[in-house]
């Protein structure tokens, strides 16, 4: 997958450090796979969550969420929000669906 906005990721990282480790190990499985469907991806990552047109994964113990699109066709995949829970049950996510 082609992880676009790595510079964002980054930016991202720096805003909630505690889940740099987790973050980055996602972001490496992320980069190398081949997905091609929902199920492929739960298959690196059975707790990710779809809702409308985003992906939402766990990071830190469910801590943080971690907002994506993907385009399977293309291989790309945009990474939107690093969210604290709190951050996540506002919903100003829900822009992405």
């Amino acid at each position: 997958m082609n992880v676009v906005s790595q510079r964002g990721l980054k930016q991202l990282i720096e805003k909630h450090p505690e889940a740099q480790d987790e973050t980055i190990a996602w972001y490496r499985k992320a980069h190398k796979a081949s997905w091609v469907s929902l199920q492929d991806v739960r298959r690196d990552f059975p707790s990710v969550d779809k809702v409308g047109a985003v992906l939402i994964f766990d990071i830190r113990n469910n801590r943080y969420r971690l907002i994506v699109r993907i385009d399977f066709p293309t291989q790309r995949l945009f990474v939107k929000a690093l969210l604290t829970h709190k951050e996540y049950d506002r919903g100003e996510w829900k822009k992405w669906v």
